[in-house]
């Protein structure tokens, strides 16, 4: 004849630790998921500075092959707009890492994007802190 402790002991089930180590395995995963998130966000954001840098640097150099005796120190936004491809309604910008929108700097090789509106003065923006990583700069 069994006792009634034995069958209580050998429920099948989950104790409190193995349920304890589950929430903190999913918990893990869970804010390496939202890192890894974040971090995707960053790049996309500084890849799209970085193409939209690209556009205006080829437009820049297309424009002054059309007009050699024109200095980089004179270029303006609306004199590189029909230069830039599909000729859209507003010149390229981007988006910071907080969200502040950056404007491209047109009158200095190569061009920069900066957080100062017009895009006639201001220093570069590149949080990246690399010229040469092809993020938030066009590179070299």
């Amino acid at each position: 004849m069994k006792s009634r402790l034995n069958d209580h002991l050998s429920r099948p089930g989950f104790t409190l630790l193995e349920m304890s180590m589950v929430i903190l395995v999913l918990m893990t995963l869970v804010s390496a998921g939202f890192y890894a998130s974040n971090t995707y966000r960053d790049w996309s954001l500084a890849r799209e500075a970085s193409e939209s840098l690209r556009t205006v640097y080829v437009a820049q150099r297309t424009y002054l092959a059309d007009n050699p005796t024109t200095p980089v120190t004179s270029l303006t936004h609306a004199l590189l707009l029909p230069y830039i491809p599909n000729s859209p309604a507003t010149f390229p910008t981007g988006k910071s890492l907080t969200g502040a929108t950056l404007t491209v700097r047109v009158n200095v090789s190569p061009p920069y994007m900066t957080t100062t509106a017009g895009g006639v003065g201001g220093d570069p923006y590149d949080p990246s802190g690399s010229s040469t990583d092809s993020l938030w700069d066009v590179g070299e």
